[in-house]
């Protein structure tokens, strides 16, 4: 077995360096009997090996505020659950939930700030006095967007010579549905722009999922990608007490209210069931599309509700709910689809060629073709008619849920800061 100093040598973190960071977390030792103890503790076996490895992690985003968008949320639970496992963590961004030292002002675009704003996000101003304080001693710094914010960060980093890591949120074709150019050639653009601006400077990528990790290598990207889905809070788990049939059959689809997302088409394909007069749907979430998905709900005979909701209220609302279905035809992983089965909520799921979350259907019966609300139509109608094996199917994917927690993500990308950490100091020893 390697010893335990030896393993944070070679990955470039000093004894000295590991027992300050301990002491940070230790400040009432006040003996070396104790500091004894406390190292003993710490550097016996692999679990406490991991342990020693507290680190000063900074993550890099534009927007750190309301958790309703996907990364600021993903963003919020990745920081929290670094921190349970002991790391220091601070998020440089703009927004409220920033801490004053870390906190960087909003950046104003004449065009681009305003279709920002109403898919609930915000363009961070770059300020390179900010990112030499926010970077001060940290061991690994985590860019989770590839803008303009990011990528002079990007640069102070590396004038700093401290390890990085990138992750890949920013689907492609999410930005061209935002700007109504919807091209695959022009996503394709896309995709080597980031890699030519941004990603080349990075020897390892955070995928949230496999499709997004081999739509990299596709499109040219060196750097190696490391496979870590986002994760489900621990939070999400299927009700005490089953939910008893009702005499309204209620449907959930949570989401941001935009056009990629194909809210429109459920709402088609719950017109076209065979059991309308039944059906209560449910569309959670904020967004651009929200005023005319009310007017096109207004013909069903139980009119959509929408809502926008906290994770105790959003878990009450699964919970009563009887079916859950992902329409969009983007997605790069889909946190809400899982949060929904991890539940116990059967999914029916897009088969979109440019969404990941295909990958969490069981069976045909939890897919339904792209924009094809005839089919969608048919699959909840199965759903409806089958109870008995939505409910067996219940049991099924709440199993599946158990494989995606976040407790289990950190760990893993723990081990990427590792290895990016052990990479970073060899090419540092072999450019001297």
């Amino acid at each position: 077995m390697i010893p335990p100093f030896s393993i944070l040598q070679n990955m470039g973190i000093s004894f000295e360096k590991t027992c300050a960071k301990s002491r940070r977390r230790t400040q009432n030792l006040t003996n070396p009997g104790d500091m004894s103890i406390m190292l003993d503790s710490v550097y016996k076996g692999e679990r406490e090996k991991e342990e020693a490895l507290f680190l000063k992690i900074i993550l890099v985003i534009d927007i750190y505020d309301e958790l309703n968008n996907g990364t600021s949320m993903t963003t919020y639970r990745f920081a929290e659950m670094l921190k349970k496992r002991g790391h220091e963590v601070h998020v440089l961004a703009a927004g409220s939930l920033c801490e004053p030292a870390y906190k960087a002002n909003e950046k104003q675009y004449i065009l681009a700030t305003k279709l920002a704003h109403k898919q609930g996000f915000a363009f961070a101003e770059a300020d390179e006095e900010l990112f030499r304080r926010a970077f001060a001693g940290a061991d690994v710094i985590h860019f989770l967007l590839p803008l303009w914010f990011e990528h002079k960060a990007l640069k102070v980093a590396q004038e700093m010579n401290i390890p990085v890591s990138a992750a890949f949120h920013l689907q492609p074709d999410n930005v061209t549905y935002i700007i109504h150019m919807p091209w695959d050639f022009l996503s394709v653009g896309v995709y080597k722009f980031f890699n030519r601006t941004f990603y080349k400077h990075f020897d390892h990528i955070h995928c949230p999922s496999r499709f997004i990790a081999d739509q990299l290598v596709k499109n040219g990207y060196k750097a190696k990608m490391h496979v870590i889905s986002n994760g489900v809070d621990q939070a999400f788990a299927p009700p005490a007490v089953p939910k008893e049939e009702g005499e309204l059959f209620h449907i959930l689809m949570v989401g941001r209210l935009s056009p990629e997302k194909r809210q429109r088409v459920l709402i088609d394909a719950v017109a076209k069931s065979k059991y309308a007069d039944r059906i209560q749907l449910h569309l959670a979430g904020r967004g651009p599309c929200k005023e005319a998905l009310v007017k096109q709900g207004q013909a069903l005979p139980h009119p959509p509700e929408f809502g926008f909701y906290e994770k105790e209220d959003l878990i009450r609302l699964i919970h009563s709910c009887d079916l859950y279905v992902h329409a969009s035809y983007i997605e790069i992983e889909a946190i809400s689809c899982m949060e929904a089965f991890a539940c116990g909520l059967v999914p029916v799921i897009c088969n979109s060629p440019k969404s990941a979350t295909v990958q969490f259907a069981l069976d045909d019966r939890s897919l339904f073709s792209p924009d094809d609300s005839d089919d969608l139509a048919r699959k909840i109608d199965y759903w409806i008619e089958h109870p008995q094996e939505r409910r067996s199917m219940s049991g099924a994917y709440a199993q599946q849920g158990e494989r995606y927690r976040v407790s289990e993500s950190v760990k893993a990308a723990e081990e990427m800061f590792a290895e990016v950490i052990r990479d970073h100091k060899e090419k540092s020893r072999g450019l001297k």
